[in-house]
């Protein structure tokens, strides 16, 4: 059931997410969570400051009423559950230069100042690392 992957910086993507709040799939069959894992991993190769993020995918995060939803975790560090995102390259660079800073910072908190105008309004849930609640 569980799946080892890399402990490092990490943008877990559900890759059987809706396509939208009004559609599971897009005309040609594919969900919207596997066309965020593709564009994910499109950007990331695209340009070498995403060097140090993952980019893994599993089934359903349970957050389906906010499709195509990722989850963004460090050893260490706060994460978060981002959703309401449209399937696309923009979106992708978004949630990437959001991941760059975060992988960054010391507790996974960014300023509000360094946040990509993509990801503002998609936070749905912060979630405190292993042994460790936030202040």
């Amino acid at each position: 059931m569980l799946k080892p992957v890399d402990d490092g910086p990490a943008i877990v993507a559900c890759n059987t997410c809706r396509h939208s709040s009004e559609a599971k799939e897009r005309a040609d069959g594919q969900r919207g969570g596997a066309q965020l894992v593709s564009a994910l991993h499109a950007v990331k190769a695209s340009d070498p400051r995403y060097a140090d993020i993952a980019v893994q995918e599993m089934p359903c995060l349970f957050a389906c009423s906010d499709f195509c939803t990722v989850h963004l975790r460090a050893p260490g560090k706060v994460g978060y559950v981002l959703g309401r995102f449209t399937p696309d390259d923009e979106a992708a660079r978004a949630i990437l230069d959001y991941a760059v800073h975060y992988a960054a910072s010391d507790h996974g908190r960014v300023p509000f100042a360094n946040w990509p105008s993509g990801v503002k309004g998609h936070f749905i849930t912060r979630t405190p690392p292993p042994g460790f609640v936030a202040e």
